[in-house]
């Protein structure tokens, strides 16, 4: 390769690198684009960090677009930097999103120049390159640099532009978006995970808030989506709710009422919210105590069983329909001791203190039922189906303050 590149004279002008340049610094590129990695992450441990993130590797790509770009420019002067230039301003964006200025990210560009510079004084010494060349190739170098800090500024400007309330409502759009669920187009969710510098989280878990609410915004995580000026307050939490997000929780939302729902892949978003809406409206009816967080995974059953208040006058109507025609004293009576019998399965004796009657009203009663039900307490989806209507008939009358 040393043929490619004639030793220059060292009065000769500055100018533009050769094209045959390109051709010795190409094989160096793996290699420098690890050393540089090393470099950058030592001096800047936050960016090691956000290597082994979930943005790692589009991180690596646009350093390594970075880098392809300047060969390729050395190469073919006219050669499109489309990617390189995206790939800048999102560097930007992101440093915005993450609350830094652009310090850090004109000290890791300018950290990798230098290293880029002392492999290419190690090459110039291989191939006997003139220092003149050396110093083109510096002077081109720095000034890329001081391109693709430029670019990135662009970036890191137009999400402060966004700042304050536009910034709000495009978060508020993507929060409506991913409860939209299907068909919401993937396009547009992805189009404002970008403009937000949101990362689509493969699950999460939504909050419904009682109106009115508030969030204080200093103790609330920075990648929650919210929209507490909705009629039904929610917010979203990416991924599950520990304990760590449990506490955080209980801090942004001050002296609030809230249900949390199920932890569910995004595209179900919109089922988990519902759940936690419906927790809310069964605590209004005196059916879940309340409490200031309550989570729905505690009352899956409450929550099947009184799903569909209509279904259930159906269940209800037709496995209680042998005690249809009997007095309503009596069959109220012989509901409970029901109920009692499919709840312990307990001898008269402790279905007796349960009932705070004699065991022998209770084998009177129980014998009563087995002559009005007959092969419905001894087929057992038959027996399972009775037992359901009579939980969640149950639960239903806590809201009326009166038994089934």
């Amino acid at each position: 390769m040393a043929h490619l590149i004639q030793p220059l004279d060292t009065d000769d002008p500055l100018g533009p690198l050769p094209q045959e340049f390109a051709a010795i610094m190409r094989p160096e590129l793996p290699s420098l684009i690890k050393e540089i990695g090393v470099e950058v992450t030592r001096a800047y441990p936050e960016y090691a960090r956000l290597l082994d993130g979930p943005n790692g590797q589009a991180i690596r790509v646009g350093v390594e677009q970075s880098l392809a770009s300047f060969v390729d420019l050395v190469a073919e002067p006219t050669a499109s930097t489309t990617l390189r230039d995206d790939m800048c301003r999102r560097f930007g964006r992101f440093e915005a999103y993450e609350g830094r200025t652009m310090d850090t990210l004109q000290g890791a560009y300018r950290l990798g120049a230098r290293v880029a510079l002392r492999r290419a004084k190690k090459v110039g010494q291989s191939y006997h390159l003139s220092p003149t060349l050396m110093l083109s190739f510096a002077d081109a170098l720095f000034a890329y640099v001081d391109e693709l800090e430029s670019l990135s500024r662009e970036g890191f400007l137009e999400v402060q532009s966004q700042s304050g309330e536009q910034g709000e409502a495009l978060r508020r759009r993507l929060l409506h978006l991913i409860l939209a669920g299907r068909p919401a187009p993937r396009s547009a969710i992805a189009d404002l995970c970008e403009q937000t510098g949101w990362t689509l989280p493969d699950e999460v878990t939504l909050v419904a808030v009682r109106a009115p609410a508030a969030l204080d915004r200093l103790g609330a995580d920075r990648d929650l989506l919210f929209d507490l000026s909705d009629p039904q307050p929610h917010l979203l939490v990416p991924g599950p709710l520990d304990e760590a997000r449990r506490s955080m929780l209980a801090q942004a939302l001050p002296g609030c009422r809230a249900a949390i729902g199920l932890t569910v892949p995004t595209a179900l978003a919109c089922d988990s919210i519902r759940w936690a809406r419906r927790v809310l409206e069964l605590v209004d009816a005196g059916v879940i105590d309340d409490a200031p967080l309550i989570r729905c995974e505690d009352h899956l059953i409450t929550l099947w069983l009184l799903s569909d208040p209509a279904l259930l006058d159906q269940l209800a109507q037709r496995e209680l329909a042998a005690v249809a025609g009997i007095s309503a004293t009596r069959r109220e009576r012989l509901i409970e001791t029901l109920r009692i019998w499919l709840d312990t399965r307990g001898t008269a004796a402790q279905m007796g203190e349960l009932l705070d009657v004699h065991p022998q009203t209770v084998r009177y009663r129980m014998r009563s039922l087995e002559t009005i039900f007959g092969d419905q307490l001894v087929d057992p989806e038959s027996r399972f189906a009775t037992e359901a209507v009579l939980r969640a008939l149950r639960l239903r009358a806590r809201s009326a303050g009166a038994s089934p």
